[in-house]
């Protein structure tokens, strides 16, 4: 008889034949399997989206008018290259992991090609396919004493088709009630910080407060489009920034009074907190030396923040050389756990040292089933943790208001994980 197709059918085993990812290796792929399950490349980008990645398949034509679906509702377009490859855009998600993606050729009727994008936390995507804020403190303390001047963006023009381009500012936002059903993520266009300057790779300006609401915005994110595309578009080719503190775009009140004004802020962020749930009575202690903790691998992992192994560049934590989170976020709120060690392998405490270990209201990594503060990756974390941080530590004279709200966890409680046991006859 006929075999089976693949068409709307990949990852499944059918009567004839498979159209599962094993099948290759073990010889029983439908006969169109590669024609509708689809090899991309590359196969993983940033959980912002805007990147664009080559689909491997032959059956698409120049003529198709190509549609992308991603989680069977998220919709962006692709198109068909000179060379007659065809190409699909990832879209903004607030979430990562495996993401399943559709194909559609006939203009969005039917979607029978199928296959799967890996959408990762933006700390995690390497720097050449980000836009460089050069000496990023800069930027993130722009307006405070003795700094001033002319901040510089670089990028690798070749990462967009276009001559010209566009750079836009976004915010990220969480409205709603903490903890409850109605609280909503939202990354939000801002404004154009420079419209058409050609593609160069490079752009220099002197900051200047934004006009009207935008300076209210304090944590943020750039984006570089090609400047064919309308003002705050969704889900084109584009090119992030690191997120960072909008220091640099503040209204006149912050830089005609940094600390006044961060002082008030911090003390804002307390008060909210007072009234906030207690996550810190679920979360695991620390390892007590950072040999445990860089063996605990089941339970703590390196901080993308803070590497031994990358040179210990670590910036909200001087004085350490390593820093490890726990891995799993605690199980009704979400939170994070974060321990720091010096260079003799102690655990640092804030009651000593600013460049302490602080817990976390929201995991850095995001939690499942994500979507939803708090558990968005990498950003409910920075408006918890970091743009308090910014607050009460980096643009004023409080930390004591942050470490009272985010004290070290010692290792009073913790329990190196036991050796496993081998099979020994008695």
């Amino acid at each position: 008889g006929a075999q089976d197709s693949c068409s709307h059918q990949c990852g499944e085993l059918l009567r004839t034949c498979s159209c599962q990812v094993t099948c290759q290796s073990l010889g029983i792929c439908c006969p169109d399997y590669k024609e509708f399950c689809l090899q991309i490349s590359p196969y993983s980008g940033s959980l912002m989206g805007g990147k664009d990645f080559l689909i491997e398949s032959r059956a698409l034509n120049a003529s198709s008018v190509l549609t992308c679906r991603f989680k069977q509702k998220i919709k962006t377009s692709g198109y068909v290259a000179k060379d007659g490859k065809a190409h699909c855009i990832s879209p903004l998600l607030y979430e990562t992991g495996f993401i399943p993606f559709e194909v559609s050729t006939d203009d969005g009727l039917t979607f029978p090609y199928s296959g799967t994008w890996l959408s990762v936390h933006h700390s995690k995507v390497s720097d050449g396919e980000k836009c460089t804020l050069v000496n990023e403190t800069k930027w993130q303390y722009y307006g405070t004493p003795n700094t001033d001047g002319n901040l510089t963006l670089t990028w690798t023009h070749q990462a967009l088709a276009a001559t010209h381009i566009n750079i836009e500012v976004w915010g990220y936002q969480e409205t709603g009630d903490s903890y409850s059903e109605n609280w909503l993520a939202e990354w939000k266009y801002l404004y154009t910080l420079a419209r058409a300057i050609p593609n160069t790779g490079i752009f220099s300006f002197i900051p200047v407060p934004a006009k009207g609401n935008y300076s209210m915005w304090d944590f943020g994110i750039l984006r570089i489009i090609p400047s064919s595309y309308s003002d705050g578009q969704s889900n084109i080719p584009s090119v992030w920034s690191t997120e960072h503190a909008l220091a640099w775009h503040l209204g006149k009140d912050f830089r005609d009074d940094p600390n006044a004004w961060a002082t008030a802020k911090c003390i804002e962020w307390d008060r909210k907190e007072e009234k906030l749930p207690n996550f810190m009575e679920e979360i695991i202690d620390c390892p007590c030396t950072l040999a445990q903790a860089r063996a605990d691998t089941g339970r703590f992992h390196t901080d993308y923040g803070c590497d031994i192994e990358k040179g210990s560049v670590c910036t909200y934590h001087p004085g350490a050389v390593h820093c490890v989170r726990a891995i799993q976020a605690s199980p009704q709120y979400a939170s994070g756990q974060q321990c720091c060690y010096d260079s003799t392998g102690t655990q640092i405490l804030t009651h000593d040292s600013t460049g302490g270990s602080t817990p976390d209201r929201g995991h850095d990594w995001g939690s499942p089933p994500f979507m939803k503060p708090p558990r968005i990756p990498g950003f409910s974390h920075w408006l918890y943790d970091v743009v308090s941080f910014y607050y009460c530590c980096l643009w004023s004279d409080n930390c004591h208001f942050y470490m009272k709200r985010r004290p070290s966890s010692d290792c009073r409680t913790y329990r190196p994980p036991r050796a496993g046991k081998g099979f020994r006859t008695p």
